[in-house]
């Protein structure tokens, strides 16, 4: 090997060394810069990993908690300490639960409490099982014309076979006909048009 290829060996170890140290200083000055955004970044992502974590679990001792009150009450239906109980730990529960009871026993004053509730779909349950247990055209009428209300159809031939019984044919006729083709009730509207009201 010539002088001349050991001096540019040399030349380019030291110009490889000098960009190694360049970047360790740019990497030195940006952490120093950046340090404590950088700490609190990572504390951050270890709080919410960790908060996540236990909201998780608490949630899941909960639901847990809930099902085995449940089945206490399954139980013993009539123990108010296990029902408050129910009611602080899955307030949608307790008012699923009530609601299976108020319609085991036909208890009026609890599906009336049950209108306002918040559970999913026990609100419009209740408040069907009300007018359909009185037999109050408003009240059904009133339900039957709620968006999405699940017996909709049904509250119409309810309404309907009232009006029929009151003599209120050309009504009766017009609360069946409210009642869409693609309805199961469709055919139980047809024939009561056809044969029942005449």
């Amino acid at each position: 090997m010539s002088l001349k290829e050991n001096i540019g060996m040399i030349q380019e170890q030291l110009t490889a060394e000098e960009k190694f140290f360049e970047k360790a200083v740019v990497t030195e000055k940006f952490v120093k810069k950046y340090k404590n955004v950088m700490i609190g970044s990572v504390v951050a992502i270890t709080l919410f990993v960790a908060g996540s974590i236990i909201y998780n679990l608490n949630k899941q001792s909960t639901v847990k908690a809930a099902n085995e009150v449940l089945a206490t009450l399954q139980a013993h239906p009539n123990d108010k300490a296990t029902l408050l109980k129910l009611d602080s730990l899955s307030p949608s529960l307790h008012d699923v639960w009530l609601f299976s009871q108020a319609i085991k026993n036909n208890n009026l004053k609890d599906l009336e409490k049950l209108q306002t509730s918040k559970a999913i779909l026990v609100d419009d349950l209740a408040t069907y099982a009300v007018a359909q247990n009185l037999q109050d055209k408003k009240k059904l009428e009133a339900y039957a014309q709620t968006q999405g209300a699940i017996y909709r159809d049904l509250a119409q031939v309810q309404l309907a076979l009232i009006l029929i019984n009151e003599d209120k044919i050309k009504e009766a006729h017009e609360k069946l006909s409210m009642i869409n083709i693609d309805s199961p009730l469709a055919t139980v509207a047809k024939a009561l048009m056809h044969y029942g009201v005449k």
